[in-house]
Formats: structure tokens, sequence, C-alpha cells
């Protein structure tokens, strides 16, 4: 059996069909040592390479859709390796055998919150191509004098250097004066644009946390760092969004006993992550002052 190469590369997370298309068309992309162009079939015996780097080929029907929830902290970065240290969001997640985790979208180091991660490279696109129009929401704390005039051109729409950006909705939240909290509503991804969209205005956003992607919302009981993964239900609500057809099995567990005490074990696990990792801080900044002495 063979597949199209560019549906091949979607699902191993390298972007849309589209995007692989191009990519394929820039002759960036080898079958068996030879590079090729647009229309090429490939079956699971041929060597694929993007860039130079070996893409593993996974069959569609091997391919279990396995969704986590991540509630991120502040501080982490949405790539999975960083030169400077810093610490990445796939640092956390459970390892996997024969697949790996593709984040569905980013949020970048200061914004907290609600990510999705998913094994399904091509749901993950889907997800987050502004054509299918999956709400995002946002709580998020405002610096500045706030008035309706203003809450009433966020939500018509104001020109951002990349285009019109607006809210699909604002409800006010809390707090006093000049520090006040709101719920905020979009069905893109751009980079910043609730920062962007509330800076045009000539307020500061001094916290942002997503709590909402779809109608998955961030668990209160989830501690930062810590994850969950969706049961079945969940995974195939997400998947009928962006109309892909229904998952039928699950890594989940539905026995009780198994899942009785999740909580506390993400809590001890996130405990001690990040003591492990403050102790390999530590010593490498103990490294660092012997060989400067």
């Amino acid at each position: 059996m063979s597949e199209k190469l560019q549906k091949v590369l979607a699902r191993a997370g390298l972007g849309s069909r589209r995007k692989m298309e191009t990519v394929i068309q820039e002759g960036r992309v080898s079958l068996d040592g030879k590079v090729i162009g647009l229309g090429e079939r490939v079956t699971e015996d041929q060597v694929i390479r993007v860039d130079g780097h070996v893409v593993k080929y996974v069959t569609e029907e091997a391919t279990v859709c396995r969704i986590l929830a991540y509630n991120k902290p502040e501080g982490e970065i949405c790539t999975r390796s960083d030169e400077d240290g810093r610490k990445t969001v796939f640092e956390r997640l459970p390892r996997l055998q024969g697949a790996r985790w593709i984040s569905i979208g980013r949020l970048d180091i200061n914004t907290s919150g609600l990510l999705l991660f998913t094994t399904d490279g091509e749901f993950a696109n889907k997800m987050m191509h502004p054509s299918n129009e999956v709400e995002r929401e946002y709580a998020v704390r405002v610096f500045g004098d706030v008035d309706e005039a203003m809450l009433n051109r966020l939500r018509m729409g104001v020109k951002l250097d990349d285009g019109e950006a607006k809210f699909l909705a604002i409800q006010e939240s809390g707090g006093e004066g000049i520090n006040r909290w709101f719920h905020v509503v979009l069905t893109e991804g751009r980079t910043r644009e609730v920062r962007r969209l509330w800076e045009s205005q000539g307020v500061q956003v001094s916290r942002l946390m997503r709590v909402r992607y779809g109608n998955i919302m961030l668990n209160k009981q989830l501690p930062q760092g810590g994850w969950q993964e969706l049961n079945l239900k969940e995974v195939n609500y997400l998947r009928k969004l962006v109309d892909m057809p229904k998952e039928t099995e699950t890594k989940v567990s539905v026995e009780t006993s198994k899942t009785r005490n999740t909580q506390a074990r993400i809590r001890r696990a996130v405990k001690k992550h990040t003591q492990h990792k403050k102790t390999g801080d530590r010593r490498r900044n103990n490294t660092k002052t012997r060989t400067r002495k």
C-alpha cells in the first residue's frame, strides 16, 4: 500500500498537507536518497528525508490519536530544546514508544495555562488552522484605563502589523482601578495576538492565561507543570470540530481503581521533576564557578 507523500509528512507533524506540498516543490524532500517532486507516493519500506533528516513513516491505521492537556507555567518555552538551557514544555510529558508529542499551537514564555499536545500531526495542523475557527479563551489582567469605547473597538476589529484582529467576546471578571481582569475569546493563534490587541489600545497585559480550547477547560485541580490525558469522548469531540473521523482506541484507563489518585500522582511527579531540575541547575552552576576559578 502506498500513500501520498504530503499526507505522510503531515501525519508526522511537520505541517499541513498544503505546507508539505510547498516543501516538496522546494526540493527539500528526498525518497531513498533521491530528491523528488509533487505527486510522489511512498510506502513503509522507503526512507524519507526532509532537509536531510529522516522522517519516521507511521501508517494511518497505526496512529492512535492521543491528546494531553498540560497546565503550562510561565517561564517555559514551546520548543523541544533550547540552547540557553531554558525549561521547555516537553520536559515533563510522558514518554512514548513509536510516536511523539506534538504541540497544538504555542504559548509564549510569559503566558501560562492550557496547552494541548497530540500524537496525530494532521489533527494538530487542522486544530491550529484559522479556517476551522476553534475557539481559545484567555483570562487576562490589564494595566491601564479601559472604557466601553475601547472594548467595542476590540470587538469590532483593530489593525495590527499582520492584519486586522478582534476578540469574539470580552467579559469583565474582576479587579479594581486600573488593574482589571477580563476573559477574551478568539479563533486565531497569531503570535502574541491577545497582548498585541490590548497594547494597540494603550494598555499593558500584566498576566495572561489560557483557560479553554474548544470546550476543553483547564482543570482547576491540575497543578502547573501537570498534565492529564483526554478520554475518548473528549478526543472525538475535538476531532469532530475539524471534520476528522472518530478515533476508536484510547490509552486512557477506564478503571476507577487506577484513576482514583490521579491528581495526587500528578502533584508528586511535578514536585519530583522540579526538585530534580533545581539539583541539576545547582550542579551546573557549581561546575561553572569551579571552572572560572
